[in-house]
């Protein structure tokens, strides 16, 4: 039951429609007796900045950042988090007094998806696909956990340049490099850790994948995928072709919703029997 003394949050996106925020944290609230609601908002590019004045003047507790606003919505925040500030992006908005303070909790989910099947990152040689806000929650948890080298692949290979600059600096130490996504055929043959954090094979898009040539997955032995729509993507069916192994974006996803949740609901702690109730059914819904 939904009162008139809810805390209220939602999540931020354009397009929005294939969230399963919403779905995530509802049941995380009705499992845990919390008067909450979480919503979704499609806010176009050139509306960040009055969408989050809205959200402040509508007393809302915080909402979710994704595509592609986890930069844009920077300026407009009262606070930054000094790991969102050293990672670059935002995805979860706290409200606090005179505005909202921006938050990362797309690191802690990846690092926590990554741990929990067992992909090391201490020594090992890493690929980062992509530069954009998830990308820079990927190199950050890359970085801060010891990773030997990163190479980014990326269309742009200036702004993959950008980006390795920008976590070698933070680092203190030369450990990443970049290429532009074309060239892949350059690279070393390696055992590497790969880590897709680009929206090809996004649904509606199934069909496609970041490098389609097979050859390139033969060198990949871990992966992950920051997409969860769909439960498989093209890329991970590419790398679990040629005999790798390859996870999704879904475990990101729910540890990334869980950190948010926790921030909004500072007095709680989702249980673990309601992370695997949620999990089951977010797979279900990602099968249909």
């Amino acid at each position: 039951m939904i009162s008139g003394k809810a805390k209220v949050c939602g999540i931020m996106a354009y397009p929005v429609e294939h969230s399963l925020s919403p779905m995530m944290h509802n049941f995380y609230a009705g499992q845990m007796g919390i008067d909450f609601a979480y919503v979704p908002f499609k806010v176009p590019e050139d509306m960040v900045e009055a969408a989050v004045k809205g959200a402040y003047a509508l007393n809302l507790t915080g909402m979710n950042i994704t595509v592609p606003h986890k930069q844009r919505v920077i300026p407009c925040l009262k606070e930054l988090d000094p790991a969102a500030e050293s990672i670059g992006a935002v995805n979860t908005l706290v409200r606090m007094e005179g505005g909202f303070k921006g938050y990362n909790t797309d690191a802690p989910g990846l690092l926590r998806a990554m741990t929990e099947q067992g992909m090391e990152i201490e020594g090992k040689d890493c690929l980062l696909i992509g530069a954009g806000g998830a990308a820079k929650a990927a190199a950050f948890v890359l970085g801060s956990r010891g990773a030997a080298s990163v190479v980014v692949l990326n269309r742009s290979e200036s702004r993959g340049w950008e980006l390795a600059e920008d976590m070698n600096r933070r680092f203190g130490r030369a450990f990443m490099t970049a290429m532009a996504l074309k060239d892949y055929e350059k690279l070393p043959a390696k055992a590497w850790l790969a880590v897709q954090t680009t929206s090809v094979g996004m649904a509606p898009h199934r069909d496609q994948a970041p490098i389609e040539d097979r050859e390139f997955y033969k060198s990949i032995r871990n992966a992950v995928d920051v997409i969860y729509t769909p439960f498989k993507t093209r890329f991970m069916s590419r790398v679990e072709e040629a005999g790798g192994r390859a996870v999704g974006g879904l475990d990101m996803l729910i540890y990334q919703g869980i950190e948010a949740f926790e921030l909004w609901n500072p007095e709680q702690k989702v249980p673990c029997h309601v992370i695997s109730r949620a999990r089951e059914m977010m797979i279900k819904e990602l099968e249909r």
